[in-house]
């Protein structure tokens, strides 16, 4: 299914708003550290199952995808 680039642009800003509340980040570090280790990238390929899970599974995934990418949060 297609989705259109406002639906994965609207979800991921608000992914990266919930990622930044999370680990005390402003929205600007949480989207540079996600885009540094490939978060942004994951959401961005794979936003047909993402955007189907609650942002709290999400953020612990992405955060321990990005972790094994070389980020330090967890």
């Amino acid at each position: 299914m297609a989705y259109s680039i406002n639906d994965k642009l609207e979800w991921t800003l608000i992914f990266t708003a919930e990622v930044a509340r999370r680990f005390g980040l402003t929205v600007k570090q949480a989207f540079n550290y996600l885009s540094r280790f490939g978060g942004i990238a994951f959401v961005d390929e794979h936003y047909d199952y993402c955007h189907t899970q609650s942002f709290q599974s999400m953020i612990t995934d992405i955060a321990e995808y990005c972790h094994r990418k070389g980020g330090a949060l967890l």
